[in-house]
């Protein structure tokens, strides 16, 4: 039961019609009984997951199609719940890619560069659509602050329209001031900045949020974009550097810019941050770690990119991360802004049509790795987060990958969904001692072994007692499960004799299914595989 003025109150947040829409009336009072936000169960149960959902947008410039992309999936996969979640009091902070865009991020030739607003958009009204209040979100970006990066970057990009549309905060802060007027001097803790320790960080000692990023009122929704960069790719892990404030938003920076620091801006990094970042970058480089051995300082160089790695994981260390979206409606080749391998040096755009998602942004950061051409195992982010318990799985096969088709996940196989090359000038191979010489922009793409890296995956009994019955050219077949197994890829094989190729059929949960041989096929051999 609720009373007069906590009804209207509720039904306020849906517009100003509710009181006479008999619709609006049952979710106000659905508001009232659930009073939690919250994940698709099965999304909450499976933190170890990734889902990929395929879109229908028919070109990058079609705004109404990419917001009612971002509109489906939020409805999907966000729900009121009565059990334990994110009550309706606290706060949402979504994350896009919102850096720089040296003013072509209003164009089409920029659109690549940030995460699209028309999918944003989307996503929020389909956040306010299931009932938590615009008056709680707030898109936030480091590089905007006062002594950021790019402090006026907020009137391009469409954001500021987004932020108008939907009633959430965007460049204004719960202290009264605007983005621009903000810096690391006179930044207002609570208000404007979260202050999080970091004691057992590689670089940082503690780091600086973009408020409310980082308080424990405050959900964190981390919307990536589809691209590449110097770091090879710009996803989630990368995209979450975007939340610090100046100047620990400059990861890249290298170990000699970060020493040059003032004294009051070093008390927040590791005193011994040189000694230890070199010491890793040894032991990775003495594991063979892919183009760890780049010479040089610079960001640009295997020291370099230890430092960045390093920096980026002490990010991931201290913030709970709600949820992780990697936006590839449209993906992006070259450094990351607007230069690349296409005409007159410049990045190209791929309509690639998936959207990305998970729990655990190290383990989407590899799915996306792998879709966009690249081999994940060659990345030095990932076997440093190995190294740090910030993640136990390298090879991209071992994670439990779903298609996401209008709310409903299909256990599938990760070459079932087509890779898209975005080539990128990660680490190039052009110094003495590299095995081949690459062009600027290349794949990451050499084969890795993955075998030494199987790391705390349970490994499945193989299946047994498998029958197999027909009934015209019905094949029904049925085995005993298997232990320490998930799922089971059943595959079959017209030619066995003559060196055949398997095929896939389909992977379930179940432990029996019924396959249709084709017209004119006079047999079929079949094999169960037991999936972690």
């Amino acid at each position: 039961m609720i009373n007069r003025r906590r009804f209207l109150s509720t039904v306020g947040t849906v517009g100003s019609a509710a009181l006479f829409s008999p619709c609006d009336v049952l979710r106000a009072r659905l508001m009232a009984a659930t009073p939690f936000f919250g994940l698709h169960p099965f999304i909450d149960a499976h933190p170890e997951a990734v889902f990929i959902k395929r879109t229908r947008v028919p070109h990058k410039t079609d705004a109404a199609a990419k917001q009612q992309e971002g509109y489906e999936l939020a409805t999907e996969i966000f729900m009121l719940r009565e059990t334990p979640g994110i009550p309706l009091s606290h706060r949402i902070a979504i994350k896009p890619n919102l850096t720089c865009t040296s003013g072509t991020g209003g164009t089409e030739a920029g659109m690549g560069i940030i995460t699209d607003s028309a999918f944003v958009e989307g996503i929020i009204g389909g956040i306010k659509h299931v009932g938590f209040p615009a008056s709680r979100i707030y898109l936030r970006e480091g590089n905007w602050l006062g002594d950021g990066y790019c402090p006026r970057e907020s009137t391009v990009g469409g954001y500021l329209d987004v932020a108008a549309r939907t009633g959430v905060h965007l460049t204004d802060f719960d202290s009264g001031r605007q983005a621009h007027e903000l810096s690391r001097e006179t930044l207002q803790e609570g208000s404007e900045v979260t202050w999080v320790d970091c004691r057992d960080g590689v670089v940082f000692r503690r780091i600086g949020y973009v408020a409310p990023i980082n308080q424990p009122d405050t959900w964190l929704l981390n919307i990536a974009k589809f691209k590449t960069h110097g770091m090879g790719m710009t996803l989630c892990c990368k995209n979450h550097q975007g939340s610090c404030i100046h100047p620990h938003i400059h990861f890249c920076e290298g170990v000699a810019n970060t020493l040059r620091h003032p004294e009051d801006v070093l008390q927040d990094f590791q005193p011994d941050l040189d000694a230890h970042v070199q010491e890793l970058h040894a032991q990775h480089v003495a594991r063979g770690v892919a183009r760890w051995d780049r010479p040089g300082t610079t960001w640009n160089s295997g020291y370099g990119m230890e430092m960045w790695a390093q920096r980026t994981l002490d990010n991931l260390s201290v913030t709970d991360t709600g949820f992780c979206i990697i936006e590839g409606i449209y993906g992006r080749n070259g450094n990351g802004f607007t230069k690349g391998p296409g005409p007159n040096d410049t990045a190209e755009d791929f309509l690639t049509n998936i959207l990305i998602f998970g729990k655990d942004p190290v383990r989407v950061d590899i799915i996306g790795t792998w879709l966009s051409g690249h081999e994940p195992g060659n990345f030095g982010l990932f076997h440093a987060a190995l190294d740090r318990g910030l993640s136990n799985v390298l090879d991209p096969r071992d994670i439990p990958l779903y298609l996401w088709n209008s709310g409903t996940p299909t256990l599938s196989l990760l070459a079932e969904f087509e890779r898209t090359p975005l080539l990128t000038y990660y680490l190039r191979r052009d110094y003495p001692g590299s095995s081949t010489y690459e062009p600027y922009y290349h794949l990451v793409d050499e084969p890795f072994d993955y075998s030494p890296y199987h790391l705390g995956l349970p490994v499945p009994d193989p299946v047994a007692d498998l029958k197999v019955s027909a009934s015209g050219r019905t094949v029904l077949l049925n085995w005993s499960k298997a232990n320490r197994a998930n799922a089971y890829r059943v595959e079959y094989n017209s030619d066995l004799g003559t060196g055949g190729a398997w095929k896939s059929l389909a992977i379930t949960s179940e432990n029996s299914i019924a396959d249709a041989m084709i017209e004119g096929e006079t047999r079929r051999f079949y094999r169960i595989v037991s999936l972690p």
